[in-house]
């Protein structure tokens, strides 16, 4: 079993997947409503949106979509994004890329289980926590 992150955008899913797509590399794949068999029964407005996106590298799936709910896109920090890295070069560059017009919360540093750790908020309000365990 595996679980994957599942984003959740409105209106503006295409430009937070280019933007994951240039700070973690891999391949993406967009699907417009325009697209799909639901494209009739959609408003004309939103056939641009994307009903669905997938960002892979090697093991990394990161999916999302512009299809939100009657109720509205609600962010909050219930759900954070944890990247593992591989190295400490990746960790720091990966934290720099993905602070870009966002918030660097928590500034990358030796914890006490040795490891590297830092947070940020990315332009698009999604939490990140990266990750690299010394050896």
């Amino acid at each position: 079993m595996q679980i994957h992150s599942y984003l959740t955008f409105n209106g503006n899913c295409r430009e937070a997947m280019t933007f994951y797509k240039k700070c973690l590399d891999g391949e993406l794949m967009l699907q417009t409503i325009g697209e799909s068999p639901m494209a009739e029964k959609m408003p004309r407005k939103m056939k641009n949106c994307i009903v669905h996106s997938t960002l892979t590298k090697g093991d990394l799936i990161l999916m999302a979509s512009d299809m939100v709910g009657d109720a509205g896109l609600k962010k909050g920090n219930a759900i954070s994004l944890m990247l593992n890295c591989t190295s400490e070069s990746e960790i720091y560059d990966l934290y720099e890329k993905l602070s870009e017009n966002g918030s660097p919360t928590h500034p990358i540093e030796t914890t006490f289980w040795n490891a590297l750790f830092g947070d940020l908020i990315d332009q698009y309000g999604n939490q990140w926590l990266l990750h690299y365990q010394k050896h």
